[in-house]
């Protein structure tokens, strides 16, 4: 395996002393399998951009995208919506056989460095230096995942999405409980619910990238981020170390309590059916990604608005090492450029980027979807929002969070990513142990 001491750097600077913008497979938004185009015409060249479907995200990606085009007729974007699992098939097919939209969207990491390795992003490092102005609009903690052997090949965008425990505060008042405190507030939570016919937590586990957030605070929260970084550096058996094999030991054995809702592994994300059993009630809990609140607050009725939705960090583990102020997910976006595309192109993409992706009226809609934007200053646009207390609360888990982790199943290679997620799908049907998915995934660390 090739050197990755700046890639180690990089990741770790994600994580280390976040400010604001350190931000959250894993995985960013999921949604409904639409395709759609958007732009064309005007006469000139046009760039191709494809992009993750489901509202309301959806819908600032696309009006972001319709500013531009319309500023700049003679020169515009055609874009293509995908659901989330079907755009991480679609994108690594066209990358791979050369024929990648103008802008690749996705979420940097190891994805970023398998395209960086095969020639076919564009080096941006020139660029930002000619264009300071653009860079400095950006927190600097979310170009970690950007970067690969100090070199910048994406530009940060959207919004940081740490993982968040979500609580239906109807579901504990039918119990007479309080959200759980520690790890063994959880376990014993899980039969009072159930006892009360309300699954403990929902989960979309089809979808598997769902289940993997689960495994990222386990790992966190009892052995801190060391234990991660040792798969990450490709250090020999690093899914041996007990503290994996004692982490993946608990997750079993919340499942095999019932903890999740049952029937779990035929349940989608990209449908949002896992948001729609906490809003309505037949989960307790759900720990999932921070733009599923700006989903639930469109979808749930008024289960937002109302007061009813409540949202934690992920609680310490009993005899963790971790700190609890740490977190999981995304720390951003982002957008690459192809290198198969022509030189109008990739002018096109460089515009769009320096002018509707980091403006002002982007970083406003992208509050107005109840999240924080990577935008430096977007703070501004909180006050007077219905939805301040959870951009606060983002807020405060960002600054307060000494590692913010990136995703696993983007911080790895694909290769990796792939079987880590097939593995652990096995891990949550129990059809595999603890020592098992160690085995397999140490045969793979590294590629």
């Amino acid at each position: 395996m090739e050197s990755r001491t700046t890639s180690r750097r990089n990741f770790l600077a994600l994580s280390m002393g976040l400010p604001l913008g350190a931000a959250l497979a894993a995985c960013g938004t999921s949604g409904p399998g639409s395709t759609s185009t958007s732009g064309g015409g005007g006469g000139g060249a046009t760039a191709s951009y494809w992009y993750l479907s489901t509202e309301p995200q959806e819908g600032v990606r696309r009006r972001t995208m319709e500013r531009f085009n319309q500023a700049n007729p003679n020169g515009k974007i055609v874009g293509t919506t995908f659901q989330n699992d079907a755009f991480k098939t679609k994108i690594k097919t066209a990358i791979g056989a050369g024929e990648a939209p103008t802008i690749i969207w996705g979420w940097g990491g190891g994805g970023l460095r398998s395209y960086v390795q095969a020639g076919q992003v564009e080096d941006l490092t020139s660029w930002f230096d000619e264009n300071a102005a653009v860079k400095d609009k950006l927190f600097p903690s979310s170009f970690g995942a950007a970067t690969v052997d100090g070199k910048i090949y994406a530009i940060p965008c959207e919004t940081m999405q740490p993982i968040v425990l979500y609580y239906d505060k109807r579901a504990f008042e039918k119990i007479g409980a309080e959200p759980p405190q520690s790890w063994g507030d959880i376990m014993d939570l899980v039969p009072k619910f159930n006892a009360k016919g309300i699954a403990p937590f929902s989960l979309g586990g089809q979808s598997r990238w769902t289940n993997m957030m689960w495994l990222e605070f386990l790992f966190d929260r009892m052995g801190g981020p060391e234990v991660f970084q040792a798969v990450f550096d490709a250090e020999k058996d690093a899914w041996s170390n007990p503290v994996a094999i004692d982490a993946l030991t608990k997750m079993q054995d919340l499942i095999k309590a019932d903890g999740f809702i049952k029937g779990f592994s035929s349940i989608t994300a990209d449908s949002n059916a896992d948001q729609a059993l906490l809003y309505t009630g037949k989960a307790a809990m759900m720990v999932h990604g921070g733009w599923t609140y700006g989903s639930m607050k469109q979808d749930g009725g008024d289960f937002v608005s109302s007061g009813n939705l409540g949202y934690m960090n992920f609680p310490p583990i009993d005899g963790g090492k971790g700190d609890p102020g740490n977190t999981v997910g995304n720390p951003g976006q982002y957008m690459s450029i192809s290198a198969k595309a022509t030189a109008e192109q990739k002018e096109i993409a460089k515009k769009f980027f320096s002018t509707e992706v980091v403006s002002d009226k982007s970083a406003e809609e992208w509050v107005g979807t109840g999240a924080v934007p990577v935008i430096k200053g977007s703070e501004k646009f909180f006050t007077g929002s219905e939805d301040a207390d959870f951009l606060n609360f983002v807020v405060g888990i960002a600054n307060n969070a000494k590692v913010f982790q990136q995703s696993w199943d983007q911080a790895l290679s694909p290769t990796a990513a792939e079987v880590l997620l097939d593995n652990i799908a096995k891990l949550f049907q129990l059809s595999i142990g603890p020592q098992e998915f160690a085995t397999n995934m140490n045969a793979v660390i590294g590629k």
